[in-house]
């Protein structure tokens, strides 16, 4: 995939329903590296992510086995649990004791890669936070 494989600045997130999970995904003119630095650290959780006012947690930079709380932007805190982490690849994580989004990280050229966020199925709706969060990503990755 190359560069000229993008559409305009802009591009809406694509939905993508599997057979056991809802995947929302769009692709980013930024280093793999910048992205995963993005969705890693837990300071700039708060400047992409719709439901997350702030954060406290064991790491600033999550790791297999972080942990700590998140505040909604209805002010209630509900702890956190990073349960996967595959470096510059995936991670995955419960929110007070459920399974949560997964964020997928794929590569294609020093320039250029693809953020998912992944959902069950009965996570639907939230799809649409998932999009929103994807559109403040393209605003802070590609500006």
């Amino acid at each position: 995939m190359s560069l000229s494989d993008f559409k305009e600045l802009g591009e809406e997130p694509l939905v993508k329903i599997h057979s056991s999970h809802i995947s929302v995904e769009r692709k980013f003119k930024a280093s793999p590296k910048r992205a995963w630095d993005l969705i890693t650290d837990t300071t700039k959780w708060r400047c992409w992510g719709p439901t997350v006012r702030s954060v406290s947690s064991s790491d600033r930079y999550i790791r297999k086995g972080s942990w700590g709380k998140v505040c909604t932007p209805i002010g209630l805190w509900v702890p956190f649990l990073i349960t996967e982490y595959e470096y510059r690849y995936y991670w995955a994580w419960e929110v007070a004791g459920i399974r949560a989004t997964g964020h997928r990280l794929t590569p294609f050229e020093t320039n250029s890669c693809k953020v998912a966020f992944e959902l069950p199925l009965f996570w639907m709706p939230y799809a649409i936070v998932c999009r929103i969060a994807l559109k403040n990503m393209a605003n802070l990755l590609e500006t």
